[in-house]
C-alpha cells in the first residue's frame, strides 16, 4: 500500500525544486531585461534570498552527512535574515516609483534593517544566540531556535508589516485601471515572500511534523505552491516598471521565458523525481529510465510550446481584433521579408531560367536608379565590358526607349542590343507610386546573344521569356517598396520609442513623467547620471542611458555630426563645469564636489587614489560623491528646462 505521507513528501520536494527553478529564472529575467529600474533591483534581492532559502532546503533534505546539511541550513538562514530588509527596500522603491520618493527616513530604515539582517547572519554563524544545532527528521531537517530567536521574530514581523503598509500606500497612489490591477497583484503576491520563508519549524512546526505529518506536508505543499505563483506574479508586475516596450511585448517575452525556463526545467526535474520514487515503490532498478523520462518530457514540452505559443500570444496578449491584425501584419512582414540575399537568389533563378529558354550561358540583371546601375546578379563565363561603352552611358543614350517613350522598339519586350547583349527593360506597372514615366524603369535584364538580331520574333520561347521578365520586375518593385517602408519606419521609430518610454513611466509616476522639467524629481534620474558618468569615456551605460532622450542632448547632436553619445558627454561635461567654483583650482572644501567629479569620472581614477588625493576617507568620499551626482542632476534639469522653453518657442513661431 502506498504511504500517503511519502507521496506528499515527494510532491513537496518537487514543488520546492520548482520554487528554486522559478526564483532563478525570474532573477535571470530581471537581470536581463529590467536591471536598470530600482524596483527591479530591489526585487532581485528578494529573488536571490528566496533562491538561497529553498536551495538550502532541497540540499539539506537530501544530504547524507550531517555537516553538509548543517552548512546548507545556515546558508538558508542567511537568506531568511535578509528577507525583511529586502522586502522593506522593495516597498520603498515602489513608493518612489509611484511619485513618493523617500526624504531620508524610509531609506535610513532600510539601511538599518539591512544592518540588522547582517548581524543576525553573524550571530547565527558564530554564536548560538539565534539558531543552534540541527534537528534531523526522516525527510526534513531544521535548526533549533536560540535565546534571541524571539527577538529576531519580532523584528522580522515589524519590518514585514511596515513594508506591507508601504506597498499598500503605493497601491493607493495608482490611478489608472491597469496600474491598480498590476499593483494589486504585486501587493498580494509580495506578502507570500515573508509569510512563506519565515522559519515556522523553529517554533511550532517541529511538533507538527512529529504528531501530524500529513497536515504538515499538505500545508507545506500549499505554501510552496503559493510561493511559486507569487514569484511569477511579482515578476509579471515588476516587468512593466521602466520598460519602454509595449505591454504586449513584455507579456509575450515573459510568457515565453516562463514556458521555456521554469516549466520545462520543473517538469524535467519532476520526471526525475517520479522515476526515482517509483524505483523505491516497486523495488526495481529504473536507473536507465531516468534519462529517457527526462529527455522525453523535455522534447514533448518543447513541441507543445512550439505549437501553442504563438496562437496563445495572439489571442491573449495583442488586445482586440484590430490590434491583433496589425501585429499579425508586422509579423508576416518579418517572416516574409524580401532581403537583398533573397532578391539576388530569386533574380539568379529567373536569369538562369531565361538563359535556359534561349539556350545561352551568360546574362545579368541590374537594378537601375537615378544615374546609377547596380549589377544584382550575373551568371555565365562572359563578363560585362569595362571599357568603351559603359552600362551607365548606355542607359543615358537609350533612356527614352528603355522607359517606353519611343516607338523605335518593334517587339513587346522592347529589347535593345548592347555589346552582344539583349537589353530588356524591367518597367513597373504601378504608375500610382511613380511621379513620372521616367521613374518607371526598375532595372534591366541582359542576355548575351552575340550575332543575333535583337528583334527576332521568338515563337514558343517568347511567352515564357515575357513571364520571366514580369517576375523579375515584380521582385525589384517589391524590394523598392520595402525600402520605402523601412525609410518611413526609420523616421517613426524614434518618436514611437519616446512615446512608449513616457507611457511606461507615466503609468505609475503620473504627470511628472510626462514633463522633462521634473527630471530632478525622478527617483531614478540620479542613478542614470551616475551610470552615465561611470562610462563617461565609453560604455553601454553611456550609450544606452535614458538621458539620451533629453532635448538638451538632441540639441547638442548638431555640434557632433548627430552622434548622441558625444552630445551626452558634452552635456555631462558642461554640468560638471557649471559646478566648478571661480578662480584657480584648489583642493579645499569649496572645490571638493568638483574635484570628486573631475578626478573620479573625467580622469577615471580609482576611489582609493581619489580619497588619498583629496585627504578624505573612502566612506566620506562615497557620501560626497552622491551629493556631487545630485548637483550634476540639478544642473542637467535646469539646462533641460531651458531647452524645453526653446522647443516650445520654436513650435509657437512655426
Amino acid at each position: 500500500m502506498i504511504d500517503v505521507t511519502s507521496v506528499l513528501s515527494v510532491l513537496n520536494q518537487f514543488v520546492v525544486v520548482a520554487v528554486v527553478i522559478t526564483a532563478v529564472s525570474m532573477l535571470l529575467y530581471t537581470l536581463t531585461f529590467n536591471l536598470q529600474d530600482r524596483v527591479a533591483q530591489a526585487m532581485n534581492v528578494l529573488l536571490a534570498c528566496v533562491t538561497l532559502i529553498y536551495l538550502g532546503d532541497v540540499v539539506a533534505s537530501v544530504a547524507i552527512q550531517k555537516d553538509m546539511a548543517r552548512t546548507w541550513l545556515y546558508c538558508q538562514w542567511i537568506g531568511i535574515s535578509i528577507v525583511p530588509a529586502g522586502y522593506l527596500h522593495f516597498s520603498d522603491a515602489l513608493l518612489a516609483k509611484t511619485g513618493k520618493p523617500s526624504r531620508g527616513r524610509r531609506r535610513t530604515v532600510v539601511y538599518i534593517t539591512y544592518i540588522l539582517g547582517l548581524c543576525a547572519c553573524g550571530l547565527a554563524l558564530y554564536t548560538g544566540l539565534v539558531v543552534q544545532n540541527v534537528v534531523a527528521n526522516t525527510s526534513i531537517q531544521w535548526l533549533r531556535p536560540g535565546e534571541w530567536f524571539s527577538l529576531f521574530s519580532v523584528i522580522f514581523v515589524i519590518s514585514a508589516s511596515i513594508a506591507a503598509i508601504n506597498v499598500y500606500r503605493a497601491f493607493l497612489r495608482c490611478l489608472t485601471r491597469s496600474t491598480r490591477r498590476r499593483m494589486g497583484y504585486l501587493m498580494i503576491s509580495s506578502l507570500a515572500v515573508p509569510v512563506g520563508v519565515f522559519p515556522y519549524l523553529m517554533s511550532v512546526g517541529g511538533s507538527i511534523v512529529q504528531t501530524h505529518p500529513t497536515v504538515f506536508w499538505i500545508t507545506s505543499l500549499a505554501a510552496n505552491g503559493a510561493m511559486t505563483v507569487a514569484l511569477v506574479s511579482m515578476t509579471y508586475s515588476v516587468a512593466f516598471f521602466g520598460a519602454p516596450q509595449p505591454d504586449r511585448v513584455i507579456k509575450a517575452r515573459l510568457f515565453q521565458w516562463i514556458l521555456r525556463g521554469p516549466i520545462v526545467a520543473s517538469l524535467a526535474a519532476g520526471a526525475y523525481l517520479f522515476v526515482r520514487w517509483l524505483d523505491r515503490i516497486i523495488g526495481l532498478d529504473l536507473t536507465l529510465w531516468v534519462p529517457v523520462a527526462v529527455v522525453g518530457v523535455v522534447l514533448l514540452v518543447q513541441y507543445a510550446i512550439t505549437v501553442l505559443r504563438l496562437p496563445v500570444e495572439r489571442q491573449y496578449f495583442y488586445g482586440n481584433s484590430s490590434d491583433r491584425d496589425d501585429v499579425k501584419r508586422l509579423q508576416m512582414l518579418g517572416e516574409r521579408l524580401l532581403t537583398t540575399g533573397d532578391l539576388r537568389q530569386f533574380l539568379e533563378s529567373v536569369l538562369a531560367a531565361a538563359c535556359d529558354v534561349l539556350h545561352i550561358s551568360s546574362g545579368f540583371v541590374a537594378a537601375v536608379g537615378h544615374n546609377t546601375a547596380r549589377i544584382e546578379v550575373q551568371i555565365g563565363p562572359h563578363q560585362l565590358p569595362t571599357k568603351s561603352n559603359t552600362l551607365v552611358s548606355f542607359l543615358h543614350s537609350k533612356g527614352n526607349r528603355l522607359n517606353g517613350d519611343d516607338s523605335e522598339s518593334n517587339n513587346v519586350l522592347g529589347t535593345l542590343e548592347w555589346e552582344g547583349y539583349w537589353i530588356i527593360p524591367l518597367r513597373t506597372q504601378d504608375m500610382i507610386r511613380t511621379s513620372t514615366k521616367q521613374d518607371s524603369l526598375m532595372g534591366i535584364l541582359g542576355l548575351y546573344i552575340p550575332g543575333r538580331v535583337a528583334d527576332v520574333h521568338l515563337s514558343d520561347e517568347f511567352s515564357t521569356l515575357q513571364t520571366l521578365v514580369e517576375r523579375a520586375t515584380t521582385a525589384l518593385e517589391d524590394r523598392l517598396l520595402q525600402v520605402e517602408v523601412f525609410r518611413a519606419m526609420d523616421k517613426l521609430l524614434p518618436q514611437v520609442e519616446e512615446l512608449q518610454r513616457m507611457r511606461a513611466a507615466a503609468s505609475y509616476a503620473g504627470a511628472s513623467a510626462l514633463t522633462s522639467g521634473d527630471l530632478a524629481d525622478n527617483p531614478d534620474a540620479a542613478q542614470w547620471v551616475k551610470s552615465a558618468l561611470g562610462h563617461f569615456w565609453g560604455g553601454p551605460r553611456l550609450s544606452e542611458s535614458p538621458l539620451m532622450s533629453l532635448n538638451i542632448v538632441k540639441q547638442a547632436q548638431a555640434n557632433h555630426q548627430g552622434n548622441a553619445v558625444h552630445a551626452l558627454r558634452e552635456v555631462l561635461k558642461n554640468a560638471i563645469d557649471d559646478i566648478k567654483p571661480e578662480g584657480q583650482r584648489r583642493f579645499t572644501a569649496e572645490w571638493l564636489l568638483y574635484n570628486i567629479l573631475e578626478l573620479k569620472f573625467l580622469q577615471g581614477r580609482k576611489v582609493r587614489d581619489v580619497a588619498i588625493r583629496l585627504s578624505v576617507s573612502e566612506s566620506d568620499l562615497y557620501r560626497k560623491q552622491r551629493v556631487a551626482v545630485d548637483e550634476v542632476l540639478k544642473r542637467i534639469a535646469q539646462m533641460e528646462g531651458n531647452a524645453d522653453g526653446t522647443v516650445r518657442q520654436q513650435h509657437i513661431s512655426t
